[in-house]
């Protein structure tokens, strides 16, 4: 293996969720459209259209790749799972100025899962939020 290259979510509101992520600090690199028998083949769907956004961390090494789709249409919803659900749960991010960061969420339609930011020993400042698209996103604070 040589790295995470990155994280797919699918979203409804492509525009409210690329809003959201740069809020937090992630980057666009692009957005296109994905469509055809190839893109099928690599997901199993067969004939598809997606639009897709990739949005990078201010290191260069993490990216979140958001996806609309057109065809076929979605079949499940997942956004309003709680924290102890099966399946892929969330991304977490580090960050430097976490309530800067909490400010800039909730101007973007995020809010606290819990009514706290918490503290795990002397090691983070941590929270979960739920943006646009009920997107549940990790953010930790290193301390010291």
């Amino acid at each position: 293996m040589v790295r995470m290259d990155n994280v797919g979510i699918v979203v409804e509101d492509l525009d409210g969720a690329i809003a959201f992520f740069e809020a937090i600090g992630l980057e666009l690199e692009g957005r296109a459209h994905v469509e055809g028998a190839w893109a099928g083949r690599v997901t199993g769907l067969g004939d598809q259209r997606v639009e897709i956004a990739m949005l990078r961390t201010p290191d260069g090494h993490g990216r979140v790749e958001l996806s609309r789709f057109l065809e076929p249409a979605v079949v499940e919803d997942h956004r309003a799972a709680p924290v102890n659900s099966l399946g892929y749960l969330r991304v977490m991010f580090a960050v430097d100025d976490l309530d800067a960061t909490l400010a800039a969420a909730e101007v973007a339609g995020a809010s606290l899962v819990s009514t706290e930011v918490v503290r795990y020993e002397d090691a983070y400042r941590l929270c979960y939020v739920r943006g646009p698209e009920g997107i549940l996103v990790g953010l930790a604070q290193p301390l010291g």
